[in-house]
């Protein structure tokens, strides 16, 4: 189908027609000089998003010690500290139909690995630097209160905790893109995954429309509490309610052990799906490493904890993730998914059931006391 003009109504009446970008080196300097055109959606509290540019061909590692494998067209970052992603492909190249979307999966497994938060600064300071913008003003957009050693903790320990966003952008999206897009968006947990169509149309002289089209926004409504972009997070009270309301007094027992133990010790932060669930931070050798996520799922109605065994060893390596899994309790159906984490590396989320920990007396306080020995830095196994 013939795309129709655009028309523009002042001092006469001009049509702009659609026009491909020449080059995809010409896409991809547009949205690193006005992001705007993907701000949508809000941020916690229903404050605007501002994305905020940190690299342009951002390097992507694949081990601790090796350079750079590939690199990402754009890293961007909003004030909540969440990265966003970006990959520029013009509907010519026939790569956007799916092979961009494995690449897309290795740089953000990858950089959740291996893209530390001193890194992130540094990269963010010099694209500040190379665009001639002052790092001061670029830092109003961002830090609020905080200061800036504050905010890149924040960003590394969301990255870490897989928290970002990943989008593809096109002047056109194919379906099969799309359906993939959708289904991604549909089955990841702390993830977000968006294709933008940005059709441009060109008028006489300079002028120019840009047109975005999010595809994806409905998958992230139905995976998040508060619909269409405004992220809204479990609190405290609603988790207790749940837990009541849900919970027979053994299980309730664990869940409440653990709540209270995260909010005298630890950081509670609450979860933003549509079911309660909240996870916990805790001080360990200097940084606030993300220990476990409490979920009570609706549909199948299940509760459960998981462990983020992928951000323990981002932050301690694998030592001390292996320490971490030794010293918890020998739980069956945990020791078993503990097991297969051993195999892979101590990459996963392995989970049990509250269930089986209250059916397992001394569970929960065999998890306090390994999370203590995290803490205090002892390797020492139950």
């Amino acid at each position: 189908m013939t795309e129709q003009a655009v028309f523009v109504l002042g001092g006469g009446l001009q049509a702009l027609e659609p026009t491909a970008f020449e080059t995809e080196a010409e896409f991809q300097e547009l949205l690193a000089r006005h992001p705007r055109v993907l701000d949508f959606g809000s941020l916690v509290g229903g404050r605007p998003l501002r994305l905020v540019l940190v690299a342009r061909e951002m390097g992507v590692p694949t081990s601790a010690d090796s350079g750079p494998a590939y690199r990402l067209d754009h890293l961007f970052v909003d004030a909540d500290g969440v990265l966003t992603l970006v990959e520029v492909k013009r509907a010519s190249d026939t790569r956007i139909r799916r092979e961009v979307v494995g690449q897309m999966l290795d740089y953000a497994a990858n950089g959740a690995r291996y893209w530390p938060g001193a890194l992130l600064r540094r990269s963010f300071e010099e694209t500040c630097a190379a665009d001639g913008r002052p790092v001061e003003e670029a830092y109003r957009e961002l830090l609020g209160d905080r200061s800036r050693e504050e905010f890149w903790t924040v960003v590394e320990e969301r990255l870490a905790a897989g928290q970002m966003r990943l989008l593809f952008v096109a002047d056109r999206i194919p379906p099969e893109l799309r359906a993939i897009v959708e289904f991604l968006n549909r089955q990841m947990r702390q993830t977000d995954v968006y294709a933008v169509e940005l059709t441009q149309y060109r008028g006489d002289g300079d002028l120019r429309v840009l047109v975005p089209r999010v595809h994806g926004e409905v998958a992230t409504a139905a995976k998040s509490a508060s619909g269409r972009g405004v992220t809204q997070r479990t609190a405290r009270a609603d988790m207790d309610a749940a837990i009541r309301t849900r919970l027979d007094p053994e299980a309730r027992r664990v869940a409440s052990a653990l709540l209270d133990h995260a909010a005298a010790e630890g950081r509670l932060e609450g979860g933003t799906a549509k079911y309660p669930s909240m996870s916990v931070y805790y001080s360990v050798a200097g940084r606030q490493v993300p220990i476990w996520t409490l979920s009570l799922y609706d549909s199948p109605a299940k509760e459960e904890l998981a462990f983020s065994f992928g951000s323990i060893t981002h932050h301690l390596g694998l030592d001390g993730a292996a320490a971490f899994a030794a010293a918890l309790p020998a739980v069956p159906v945990l020791a078993e998914k503990l097991e297969a984490q051993r195999a892979k590396g101590y990459r996963g989320w392995p989970s049990v059931p509250l269930a089986a920990l209250a059916a397992r007396p001394g569970a929960v306080e065999g998890i306090l006391a390994a999370i203590h020995r995290l803490m205090a830095g002892r390797e020492t196994s139950a």
